[in-house]
């Protein structure tokens, strides 16, 4: 009997031979294809992928970095699993996915401290006025000219999101005697949180000193933080995100930075990358980073096991270890 396929989108850099590995248990396909209308063609009945079962997601791939309906509709019936490399998945049509009856998971946990890293640096640079500062510097502007900032310490640290990465950020907070408060659909246990308080959306916004935004991207949370959202937080507020940029309307962030509403905003992530908004790219307020949350050998070598390790399950048991909410019901 013949071993299924597993197609490869994209590359695996740094768990390559574990990848090679899984060829004991399945037919390992890395593709090359340019376009998605040529991966399709290969997934038709009697291409070169219609028997395949199971897909390795990646950011990098040519062809299928966006798994759109379109796409899904074109995979045969024997595709049952899509294994992504990354907590975020808005680029795969989940809903369209388990339609068909094909499972998807993620990456939770690895990406966790290198992200909240990340947004604790995000946070102590907008607090601060950092990226003023250098750029100052780099003009040969001593410090005079950088606007006096303001302490971590006692302020309130609104998370918006309070998954691995808005749990692993509390933490670093509270080192710098931050106070956290925390909105996500439903409260955390009382172990899970932390000793966080669970606040409503609007009480958040009314009481944070610095909002953080972990949440997932879906079509509930795009532009969640929009103008009226800026209406109800507090004057000089500080905005950061290491989520997706379309959690924020950023036009409206602009606006929000002039008017001196937000004070300033730390950002990995944006709305268009790699384009960015030409009004923060001009504006020294906002510090800005090139998506770079898990930017790290460690990380990456963690997600790519991660991965590995739900095609292994797939393939051995028909079960997904980290499957996403949306196709969590097909596994019960």
């Amino acid at each position: 009997m013949s071993k299924p396929s597993v197609i490869l989108f994209g590359k695996i850099l740094h768990a390559y031979p574990e990848w090679q590995e899984l060829s004991s248990l399945a037919t390992l396909v890395e593709d090359t294809t340019k376009t998605n209308a040529e991966l399709s063609a290969k997934f038709a009945p009697g291409g070169e992928y219609s028997s395949a079962v199971a897909i390795f997601h990646t950011h990098s791939a040519a062809a299928g970095s966006t798994i759109n309906a379109d796409l899904i509709a074109s995979f045969p019936e024997t595709l049952k699993y899509i294994c992504h490399h990354g907590a975020g998945y808005d680029m795969i049509d989940v809903h369209a996915a388990a339609k068909r009856g094909i499972r998807v998971s993620n990456t939770p946990g690895s990406v966790d401290d290198a992200t909240a890293d990340v947004n604790m640096f995000l946070i102590l640079s907008a607090l601060r006025n950092f990226n003023q500062a250098l750029v100052g510097l780099r003009r040969g502007e001593w410090n005079s000219t950088t606007p006096l900032a303001h302490d971590p310490e006692l302020k309130t640290l609104g998370i918006i999101g309070m998954g691995g990465i808005g749990r692993a950020l509390k933490k670093r907070a509270e080192a710098f005697d931050m106070k956290v408060i925390y909105h996500n659909r439903k409260p955390l246990s009382e172990e899970l949180s932390g000793g966080a308080e669970y606040v409503s959306f609007d009480e958040l916004l009314a009481r944070a000193d610095v909002l953080s935004l972990n949440l997932p991207l879906n079509a509930a949370t795009k532009h969640i933080i929009n103008k009226d959202a800026f209406a109800k937080m507090k004057d000089g507020v500080v905005i950061t995100n290491t989520a997706r940029g379309a959690v924020i309307d950023e036009a409206a962030l602009v606006d929000a930075l002039a008017s001196g509403k937000v004070f300033s905003a730390g950002l990995d992530v944006f709305e268009e990358e790699p384009v960015i908004h030409p009004g923060l790219l001009a504006n020294e307020k906002v510090t800005l980073l090139p998506h770079i949350g898990t930017h790290t050998l460690e990380s990456r070598r963690k997600m790519e096991l991660q991965v590995l390790k739900n095609l292994k399950s797939a393939l051995t048991s028909g079960l997904l270890v980290d499957i996403t909410p949306e196709s969590a019901h097909l596994q019960k």
